[in-house]
């Protein structure tokens, strides 16, 4: 049985990384646009104090709808009632004119959660629904989804998981941001543990970094530029179709040439091993 506090920091970390990953809101609901800002809040409505947990209000744009998003992972036989009745409760008590969607992300399709006939329609119309269990047979996914699926991968697969969502960076800037957030979440999995001992556990902050797409295109750069200059000052300013085919090659091959071109004697021995490695 989970205590209140895991109950609470799961919440935390959903939001946590919606708000990290916007784009993650129009993923789910498409009528969103990814570009749109949303001021986020928690409002309590006064009847029996029920808290929203979730609603993103999209600014600068009354035409967007307003969004109440909840997480719910364990079973709850009062989730939808309370839920939906939140929704009514808030539109009635802050005369709500514009249109409103929810968003509500889920752990598995048998989940205990109350009666779904009454609200069977608003379900299937207003509502959409993320299971995340259903992400766990799911091999080509965003990388958004992959952050959501990693909060219900088993144990033993969450660090090649976390690898794996590391090494899609393309810039540092998302490494960092999917750094923080895949910290956050192994902590949450791993209660018992501290963040340095997850960051030793899978080193993230040092091996897993040289296998990100954004390392590889600096590492390629850099050998890139060092190969045309030795080429350069050893044959002369390339061709442009030369430097295009250096350009091309991968970092196994730019490393392989860097070697080659000690022993080459003229520009053919470049024109061959280009042609040789094609």
């Amino acid at each position: 049985m989970p205590t209140l506090l895991q109950i609470v920091k799961t919440d935390k970390l959903f939001y946590r990384i919606f708000l990290n990953q916007p784009s993650l809101i129009s993923e789910l609901l498409p009528e969103i646009p990814p570009d749109c800002e949303f001021d986020y809040s928690a409002p309590v409505v006064k009847e029996k104090e029920l808290r929203l947990d979730g609603l993103l209000t999209p600014m600068d744009n009354d035409d967007l709808p307003l969004v109440f998003l909840e997480a719910q992972m364990q079973k709850d036989s009062d989730f939808y009632s309370r839920y939906f009745g939140g929704i009514f409760i808030y539109l009635h008590q802050y005369k709500v004119s514009r249109h409103w969607r929810g968003l509500l992300i889920l752990n598995h399709r048998n989940q205990d959660l109350g009666s779904e006939i009454p609200y069977q329609d608003l379900l299937n119309n207003r509502v959409q629904r993320l299971f995340l269990s259903d992400l766990l047979n799911q091999e080509n996914i965003t990388g958004n989804l992959a952050l959501l699926k990693l909060i219900v991968t088993p144990k033993k697969q969450a660090v090649s998981e976390a690898n794996k969502i590391l090494e899609n960076a393309k810039t540092q800037a998302e490494f960092n941001q999917k750094l923080d957030l895949v910290e956050a979440i192994l902590v949450n999995k791993f209660p018992q543990l501290t963040i340095e001992e997850i960051q030793k556990m899978i080193n993230l902050r040092e091996a897993d970094i040289t296998q990100t797409r954004f390392y590889q295109q600096v590492l390629e750069i850099g050998e890139t530029k060092m190969v045309i200059r030795l080429l350069n000052k050893r044959f002369g300013n390339l061709s442009t179709t030369l430097e295009a085919k250096v350009r091309s090659l991968p970092i196994n091959q730019l490393e392989s040439l860097g070697e080659a071109l000690l022993d080459f004697q003229d520009i053919n021995d470049l024109e061959n091993w280009l042609k040789n490695n094609d």
